[in-house]
């Protein structure tokens, strides 16, 4: 029996384990690979404190610096398909959690921290695997600066793709936005302000059938819906803006979620609706999907669930707060 499971192995996952070390946790994370959704990135020049670093470096650091805690275990590569309570002997409330991996392994512990992440919704064309951060990219707030002065496609017409061309303003040289609609979903004012922009060219009733190139990305193919003709626009890099998916499929039925399958929270104290179970990062109802986010409401979690496991119980009306939200 653990203290504390954590699933998951992004920021949030990682700063709640080193700071579980600290409390001195017996702890226990279970996790598919380590490093998230920035691990494919080329350059990640937003995580505070360094200047720049690779996805790659970046998913060791997180992993090197885990694994330095002693009181830390780490099963991996498994992934958590199932989250269970163990009910009390008056059997009303859980007094213990399981999880469940992909792996048929079950693990037990007093308390459960969600950090499992989200995934990207994917265009499913060809080339989109094939080019993924080699010019395929799905997060414009870290990877805008690596197009500077380069021809971009960004394929989206809600919020996440508007925003997307708008963090491209001062970097690409040329920005399309493909939409597979007649008429863009996104705010207004966002709409307003990108066709202000000469930079931008928006193309409406386009379905994304390709991404073309040969060691980097070198275009983008769709099909006009009206005419039916495939055309080809010569790009840099495509910007896939299409929404997210949280990885929750492992709590639904025991915590809240929201219509978006994000797992409710109390931003105070990372409690979900379920008392012992906590939640951090992207797979959350957090508006911000940032890896320095992430980590900092992992911090969270781990405090509010070390004061849990004192038995303080302060997420109980926390709790009752969020399930009646």
């Amino acid at each position: 029996m653990y203290d504390l499971i954590i699933i998951g192995g992004g920021p949030a996952a990682v700063a709640a384990g080193v700071y579980a070390a600290r409390k001195k946790l017996k702890t226990l994370v279970v996790t598919e690979s380590f490093g998230g959704q920035s691990m494919v990135s080329n350059s990640i020049e937003n995580w505070i404190g360094t200047k720049t670093i690779s996805g790659f470096d970046f998913a060791e650091a997180l992993e090197g610096h885990l694994r330095a805690q002693a009181s830390i275990e780490i099963k991996m590569p498994e992934k958590v398909i199932a989250v269970r309570e163990i009910p009390c002997v008056d059997g009303k409330h859980a007094c213990d959690f399981e999880i469940e991996t992909d792996q048929g392994n079950r693990y037990q512990a007093k308390a459960v921290i969600v950090t499992s992440g989200s995934r990207r919704r994917r265009l499913g064309v060809p080339g989109e695997d094939k080019f993924e951060g080699k010019g395929v990219a799905y997060c414009s707030t870290c990877d805008a600066p690596i197009f500077a002065d380069k021809r971009v496609a960004v394929v989206g017409g809600g919020n996440a793709g508007l925003e997307a061309v708008v963090d491209l303003f001062p970097y690409a040289s040329e920005i399309y936005l493909i939409h597979r609609g007649d008429q863009l979903k996104g705010d207004a004012v966002t709409q307003e302000e990108i066709r202000k922009n000469p930079k931008v060219k928006i193309i409406l009733n386009a379905q994304t059938q390709e991404i073309v190139g040969d060691k980097f990305v070198t275009g983008l193919r769709y099909q006009d819906a009206k005419t039916e003709e495939i055309k080809e626009l010569a790009v840099d890099g495509v910007f896939v803006e299409i929404g997210a998916v949280p990885n929750s499929e492992m709590v639904k039925g025991v915590v809240q979620l929201n219509p978006f399958g994000e797992v409710i929270i109390d931003h105070r104290t990372a409690a979900t609706s379920k008392p012992g179970i906590f939640a951090a990062g992207d797979v959350t109802d957090e508006l911000y999907k940032q890896n320095n986010i992430s980590a900092g409401h992992g911090i969270t979690a781990a405090l509010s669930a070390y004061n849990y496991l004192l038995g303080i119980k302060k997420q109980s009306p926390t709790a009752e707060k969020v399930a009646a939200a």
